[in-house]
């Protein structure tokens, strides 16, 4: 079969660096699966299988966030809420949001020079966008 119909292939590093990273609300980001591995990630942010799936279970029974903390990257985050699809740290004046889509997670971080509601708008909106189209 000669097939020469185009394709698009985006890479999962792709949508860190462009949807989440180059938007400027977003410092630090990366995708996961549910499983915890590691799909992409932003330079220097090295997000452990053990980190993505304590977050993932919080999603269900946050018990284990409230008493233990959030680890992401390494870095201990204060635990502010969680519901079945969303995660939301804080440490001083940055945060982190992680939001599930069906089978991956989206993890992004802001600084204190990034307001707070754009990072979680831009790590919501891409987790939704991977959602409806089956991911």
């Amino acid at each position: 079969k000669d097939d020469t119909s185009p394709r698009v292939i985006m890479s999962w590093q792709s949508y860190v660096d462009d949807h989440l990273i180059g938007t400027g609300h977003v410092s630090k980001a990366a995708i996961c699966g549910v499983d915890g591995a590691l799909w992409a990630a932003s330079a220097g942010f090295d997000v452990s299988a053990d980190e993505v799936t304590k977050i993932v279970a919080g999603m269900d029974d946050a018990s284990g966030l409230q008493a233990g903390g959030l680890y992401v990257g390494g870095e201990k985050w204060m635990f502010i809420l969680s519901d079945d699809r969303n995660v939301v740290g804080k440490k001083g004046s940055n945060g982190l949001f992680v939001c599930k889509a069906g089978t991956c997670v989206v993890i992004g971080t802001h600084d204190e020079n990034i307001q707070g509601g754009n990072c979680n708008t831009c790590v919501g909106n891409l987790a939704d966008y991977l959602l409806n189209n089956g991911m």
